[in-house]
């Protein structure tokens, strides 16, 4: 199986490079992404995949699936094709996105031998409004067995956690009036936004080491000499569990209620950016990701640090088991992502041959998912325990 994994490899690799170099030539932001979309479909379609595009109303979304005759587990790569604004692709998701379809192709080479389903889901705006979100509410991951993706990175490290985080944003509504000469007659609503951040300030005191908020001020008046009837905040609550972030939310929420009230505002709340959802690794999954990247490289493969980051992933890691390894595209570990060097090295020959490897270790992974059904189970147990 090893063997055959890498020649199928061989024989995609030109493609799967030219994919990954022309969405970096052609950088495109979240929900913009139509030519990376438009690359990826058409890859995908030419080695046999049904395609539904503008998948639950992503307009650059998609799930290509290829089906075999013979029943069997469903396995699901993910892929990403973002930029960012101004740097390109900073986070490397040309060639993260590459390399979860040239696994989707690796493996659908080998259903017809072994059963099962192979499906590739285009994830729009991971930067922003993850489009995993959207696709796990609707109910896209609901008859996966299992779902991976594989992000670039300076070194190979394991799947491990992200924070559950909550975009929210405080509205303050007050009344004009002259900062000098009537100011009695005015209500302040840049006093409501700054009565709530010292509220949250004073807080953070008695919140959880792994735990974080943060925000800034959005609107907070035109003038100074006139009374503010308008002001906005907008902070991300991040948690180590979904669990504690509903609680952690509901604390921040009422700080800015008792803002309102202490100054005579009118509060409205709302969210400005979709929520995410701690990841949850399936630590058997993982392990056996790990043990199949080992029989392609010698690299050392190094445990995650603690991350303070929140990825759309985690909303998937939450319907059924997933992982979100990273695979090396630099030798250079003072290189780190969202910079201009990051998103030269997903260009590198080096990067390549990485990203090869990435792509038979996925690939073997999903096969022995596919064909060991015990394995399959121990994954799943493992899910349906796990603290989320």
């Amino acid at each position: 199986m090893k063997e055959k994994i890498k020649s199928i490899v061989d024989n995609i690799a030109d493609e799967i490079i030219k994919l990954s170099n022309d969405i970096y030539d052609n950088p495109e932001l979240g929900n913009e992404e139509y030519n990376s979309c438009k690359l990826h479909v058409e890859l995908l379609r030419k080695h046999g995949f049904n395609v539904e595009e503008n998948y639950l109303d992503e307009k650059t979304g998609f799930k290509a699936e290829y089906k075999s005759k013979k029943e069997g587990p469903t396995v699901a790569y993910m892929a990403e094709y973002d930029a960012l604004p101004g740097i390109g692709h900073g986070c490397g998701h040309n060639i993260l996105g590459a390399t979860s379809t040239g696994a989707g192709i690796t493996l659908k080479n080998l259903l017809d031998e072994i059963g099962g389903t192979v499906i590739v889901f285009g994830t729009p705006a991971e930067e922003t409004n993850g489009a995993k979100v959207t696709y796990a509410e609707k109910g896209a991951f609901n008859n996966v067995d299992v779902a991976m993706v594989c992000h670039p990175s300076t070194v190979h490290q394991r799947s491990g956690t992200s924070l559950a985080m909550e975009a929210i944003q405080f509205e303050f509504f007050g009344k004009t009036s002259h900062a000098a000469s009537s100011p009695e007659k005015g209500i302040n609503a840049l006093d409501g936004v700054i009565n709530a951040f010292n509220s949250i300030n004073a807080m953070r005191q008695h919140i959880r080491s792994d735990a974080r908020i943060h925000g800034v001020i959005v609107d907070g008046g035109k003038a100074a000499n006139i009374v503010p009837d308008y002001a906005k905040a907008q902070f991300y609550v991040r948690a180590k569990t979904k669990t504690y972030l509903i609680e952690l939310v509901e604390r921040v929420k009422n700080c800015a209620r008792g803002a309102a009230m202490a100054t005579g505002t009118k509060l409205e709340i709302s969210n400005y950016e979709l929520s995410y959802d701690n990841l949850v690794t399936n630590k058997k999954l993982s392990d056996l990701y790990c043990e199949n990247l080992s029989k392609f490289t010698d690299a050392k493969i190094h445990d995650q640090d603690n991350s303070f980051g929140s990825l759309d992933a985690g909303n998937v890691s939450h319907i059924c088991p997933t992982i979100h390894p990273y695979f090396s595209i630099s030798t250079n570990e003072s290189i780190v992502g969202h910079t201009i060097e990051f998103a030269e090295a997903t260009k590198t020959s080096y990067a390549f041959e990485q990203m090869k490897i990435a792509i038979q270790a996925l690939t073997l992974t999903g096969a022995e998912i596919i064909t060991n059904k015990e394995l399959l189970n121990e994954i799943k147990e493992e899910f349906n325990k796990a603290e989320k």
